[in-house]
């Protein structure tokens, strides 16, 4: 499964594990569908390195699951941080 963000410097084409990660992927695909992160931010930016977005407020402190709180972190030892390009959700 494959997600596209539309930003205002192109378009981001995102693979979700949904297979591996299945509250991540349920919770992140179902706020897409919402339109949750329409007109979010990426509100850090360190460059080389990483960008932060997907909070609603443009904060950085967080916004809410589809389940209205936290759930289980799903840390799997086959997906890393290894590559350009990776996607994690904060919880």
């Amino acid at each position: 499964m494959s997600v596209t963000l539309h930003t205002n410097l192109g378009d981001i084409k995102c693979e979700i594990f949904c297979d591996e990660v299945p509250k991540a992927s349920e919770n992140f695909l179902a706020l897409c569908a919402s339109g949750y992160y329409d007109g979010t931010i990426f509100h850090r930016n360190i460059k080389g390195f990483m960008i932060q977005g997907g909070d609603p407020t443009g904060t950085g402190k967080g916004g809410t699951s589809i389940w209205g709180k936290k759930f289980n972190d799903e840390i799997r030892e086959s997906l890393k941080h290894n590559a350009r390009g990776i996607l994690s959700m904060a919880n």
